[in-house]
């Protein structure tokens, strides 16, 4: 059961949030208490020098008035729970009490109740989450940094060090930052390049925030627009010719594979694309639920014989039964 103070706060939330509730319905929110013992919470409030405000009539209720600090936060049982799976779900070090996100969750932690923190702290300290070996977290400050220039729309300088360690420092107009396949990104507008880049947020090694200004694209669609730049522009063509319609292929594949456009054939599409791992685009195809064949990349019918061939053999066939693309 919440104590005095905890339903106090709980109430003055409740006010907070829906100005003009009524002692009836702040009763109900507060766990279906009398109305009477909404009043009292009420009361309790404003005894602490919140200004709560009474409106008499048929649209009257309670509201806040000028000069109340927000209320201190506060988390049911299931948000305190939720809140500590997400954050072991997408980051493993969340129980590293020196890591910034383990720190932040301990301090969440530190001021939840003591049974309820009690049970908060044991889900973080007993789960043994299984890390993603193909998420890689950027460093909190320089993403920091980043999402603050996004926001005031100014000018960055990125230094970036690439897969194959190649480092350089270009000026950017930051657009958006995108989280995809467990990776951060920095969808921009490279000056040195004149051209549109997407970073990978984790190979920025330095961010410094410029003076300058920028206006970012007027429609712009940051998920879309990063998908297809991570389609495009690499060093193995591709092109797939596919048994249904662009819609239903967008539905089950979306455009992180390429362009889709109609096929020669009524409910045919076909998607054209690159990429810099032929065998990691083998591996996306078999998500497609209908047929499909391979017109384009000899590279890319390699790889999906090589996939074939271990499916065959894990399966007691041998790989000679692949016929050729």
């Amino acid at each position: 059961m919440e104590s005095p103070t905890a339903r106090a706060l709980m109430a003055f939330e409740a006010v907070q949030g829906s100005p003009g509730i009524t002692a009836d319905r702040l009763a109900e929110r507060l766990g279906g208490i009398s109305e009477r013992a909404a009043r009292r919470y009420i009361a309790i409030l404003r005894e602490a020098g919140i200004p709560i405000e009474s409106v008499r009539g048929p649209y009257g209720g309670y509201r806040v008035g000028r000069g109340a600090r927000p209320a201190p936060l506060i988390f049911t049982q299931s948000e305190a729970l939720g809140l500590v799976m997400a954050v072991l779900d997408g980051h493993h070090a969340a129980g590293d009490t020196s890591d910034p996100v383990g720190s932040a969750l301990g301090k969440i932690v530190r001021v939840l109740p003591e049974s309820l923190g009690a049970q908060v702290e044991a889900v973080r300290r007993t789960a043994a989450p299984a890390p993603d070996p193909g998420a890689a977290r950027p460093d909190p400050e320089i993403t920091s940094r980043l999402v603050r220039a996004c926001a005031q729309n100014l000018v960055v300088r990125v230094s970036y060090r690439s897969e194959a360690g190649n480092e350089w420092t270009t000026d950017a107009d930051p657009w958006a930052i995108v989280v995809r396949y467990g990776r951060w990104y920095l969808l921009c507008h490279a000056h040195s390049a004149d051209a549109r880049r997407a970073y990978r947020i984790d190979r920025v090694t330095a961010v410094e925030v410029l003076a300058a200004t920028f206006l970012p694209p007027a429609t712009l669609d940051p998920v879309a627009v990063l998908d297809e730049h991570l389609a495009t522009g690499w060093e193995y063509h591709t092109e797939i010719l596919i048994e249904a319609t662009p819609e239903r292929v967008a539905a089950m594949v979306g455009s992180a594979l390429g362009t889709l456009r109609p096929g020669p054939e009524p409910g045919t599409t076909v998607l054209t694309g690159s990429t810099s791992s032929p065998y990691w685009y083998a591996r996306q195809l078999p998500a497609l639920e209908v047929p499909y064949r391979i017109l384009g990349g000899p590279e890319l019918r390699e790889a999906a014989r090589r996939i074939a061939g271990r499916l065959l053999t894990a399966a007691g066939a041998g790989p000679e039964q692949v016929r050729p693309a």
